[in-house]
């Protein structure tokens, strides 16, 4: 679980490595389940053998959209809560690369450095996240990108 951490102390850790998630399994299983729930069912992500004999891999490959979709758990993981914040939503990508394919049965995982954070309206924070998606044993990163986020706050009392 992510640590809580005051606005404040958020705002001064631009600059800085911020989590590392936990390393996830992405196998055949979870592979399918995602060519299901996207209706792409390309057969470099749903045929191992045709993979294994018709592509440089070496058999299927997760789909770079699955990759991404798992920025999200990495994130719960490893990115400092707020404290106030009532909730956190997608903003975009500046810059999104896929580098390399994450194979069948590789593990991946994470690792967050927070380039900026800056109040935009009392209540609203942009933040710009760089991320790196790693394969455990390989030297390149599956993906890397600049991941925009908008944090809100609860409304501040005011006293009359």
């Amino acid at each position: 679980m992510s640590s809580l951490v005051e606005r404040e102390a958020y705002l001064a850790m631009v600059g800085q490595e911020v989590g590392v998630s936990a390393w996830h399994l992405v196998d055949q299983t979870r592979i399918d389940a995602f060519a299901e729930a996207t209706a792409d069912h390309q057969f470099i992500h749903v045929d191992p053998l045709r993979a294994a004999h018709e592509t440089p891999f070496g058999g299927s490959i997760a789909h770079g959209f699955l990759t991404l979709s798992l920025l999200s758990v990495f994130s719960y993981e490893a990115m400092p809560r707020i404290r106030g914040a009532t909730m956190g939503v997608n903003y975009g990508f500046d810059r999104l690369r896929f580098i390399s394919p994450v194979r069948a049965g590789a593990r991946v995982r994470g690792r967050f450095t927070l380039t900026e954070a800056s109040m935009r309206k009392p209540n609203e924070m942009l933040s710009r996240t760089a991320v790196s998606v790693e394969i455990e044993g390989e030297k390149r990163s599956a993906l890397v990108a600049d991941w925009l986020g908008l944090i809100y706050f609860a409304a501040q009392e005011t006293t009359v």
